[in-house]
């Protein structure tokens, strides 16, 4: 199906690797027009040559810190007339809430709700009077079902998840849309990162406790970042048009509940 956003300026953050990256392939793969922002220069190039190697698409890396004034300054002018937007962070770090402290609260909020807020602000006006906007936001299942090592993740995306349901009803009759894709388990670096921290507070090995959470998995198996990256292009499409507010969890089945 042709998502109708071949030439559309797309701007994807968090998109050296993981999820981020195959969101960017995806868009690229429709013909949109990507600029992919991350820190690490060397990969974010090498992930940009792969994509355009893959695609032929126009792809522009900006190495940058997405989470300061100066990082998104620069990789706002970078894409100029932005057409969808891709908000991505790397997460907090997993661990115990009372080890937490007031910077490690703060830094998780800057990173994962008023990183993706000021995005949306610099952004979204400029949709509406074009009559055009995808906005996507990468967050969490832990939104939908809190995991108790990620409490810094859990309550940053928590406030982003509300602060978005009220903005995407007014912005919707402009045909500019804002939802969220909140990925389960998908083999990523984050997931070993988690299991890590997981295995660590439960005296278990690493492999122990990868095994044990794909057991809970209905799908049977951790979730390819291919299968996300197309679900992101989608709600950027053309027919897209009339979903809004929404949180898409994309786990496998894992949520066991009916909403």
């Amino acid at each position: 199906m042709d998502l109708g956003i071949k030439g559309r300026n797309a701007l994807v953050c968090g998109a050296s690797k993981g999820l981020g990256r195959a969101c960017a392939v995806s868009l690229a793969r429709e013909g949109c027009n990507v600029v992919i922002a991350a820190r690490d220069r060397e990969q974010l190039e090498k992930t940009a040559a792969e994509i355009r190697s893959a695609t032929g698409a126009k792809v522009t890396a900006v190495a940058v810190d997405i989470t300061t004034d100066e990082g998104r300054t620069a990789a706002l002018a970078a894409t100029g007339q932005i057409d969808i937007l891709v908000t991505n962070a790397g997460g907090p770090p997993a661990g115990d809430f009372r080890q937490f402290t007031r910077e490690d609260w703060l830094k998780a909020v800057n990173a994962n709700m008023l990183t993706p807020i000021e995005l949306i602000r610099a952004t979204v006006d400029a949709m509406i009077a074009r009559k055009f906007g995808r906005i996507v936001n990468i967050t969490s299942s832990a939104v939908k079902a809190p995991i108790d090592v990620l409490g810094l993740s859990n309550g940053a995306r928590a406030g982003l998840t509300g602060f978005v349901a009220g903005l995407a009803r007014t912005t919707v009759r402009h045909n500019v849309t804002i939802n969220n894709l909140l990925p389960g388990a998908f083999a990523t670096d984050r997931l070993k990162t988690m299991f890590a921290a997981q295995a660590k507070s439960r005296g278990v090995s690493v492999e122990d406790a990868m095994n044990e959470r794909m057991k809970t998995i209905p799908a049977g198996r951790f979730g390819n970042p291919d299968e996300f990256g197309e679900a992101c292009a989608y709600l950027c499409s053309a027919q897209a048009s009339y979903i809004t507010g929404q949180n898409f969890l994309i786990d496998g089945g894992a949520y066991p509940g009916t909403f």
